[in-house]
């Protein structure tokens, strides 16, 4: 970028990318435990980067007469880095292929039940009123020697006010 800026204060001994980058120095080649001063060294030049990148791409939004940033700004900042463009350009096409996916999933199906909370119990009452739970709502329910009337808990309900 331009000129490198003074990390703030806030930021100094701060990690933000440890985990990150400990796993990506080991994917090279490094020991699965790097040394501290390699991942703090290359945390400082990541955060840098990513604070260097907003700061132009906020620049580009304010000559443009803009208070928001937007994605062209980033595309402009990184213009001249054909990488790191192209690798920006791959993720945002991804990204909208994702989103129309899942615009076409039907998101209707599952729904009617219930089934990640487990089985569903059945809430029996008698003819006092009192309410009872037992039993899985899938079995069977005896019918009129026990008195009790079958109502299922959730979406759907069976045998409900005789």
């Amino acid at each position: 970028m331009t000129e490198p800026r003074a990390r703030a204060a806030r930021h100094k001994g701060q990690l933000n990318f440890e985990k990150e980058l400990r796993g990506l120095l080991y994917a090279h080649g490094d020991d699965e435990d790097p040394l501290p001063e390699t991942v703090r060294v290359l945390d400082e030049i990541t955060t840098d980067f990513i604070i260097e990148t907003c700061h132009a791409a906020s620049r580009h939004a304010t000559l443009n007469g803009r208070q928001k940033v937007k994605l062209e700004d980033f595309k402009f900042v990184v213009r001249k880095d054909d990488r790191l463009l192209g690798r920006m350009t791959e993720l945002i096409g991804m990204e909208k292929e994702l989103k129309e996916a899942r615009k076409g999933f039907n998101t209707d199906e599952g729904k009617v039940g219930l089934e990640r909370s487990g089985p569903k119990k059945r809430r029996r009452t008698n003819k006092a009123g009192e309410k009872e739970e037992d039993g899985e709502a899938g079995e069977d329910a005896e019918d009129g020697d026990d008195g009790m009337e079958d109502v299922m808990l959730g979406p759907l309900t069976s045998k409900a006010g005789r």
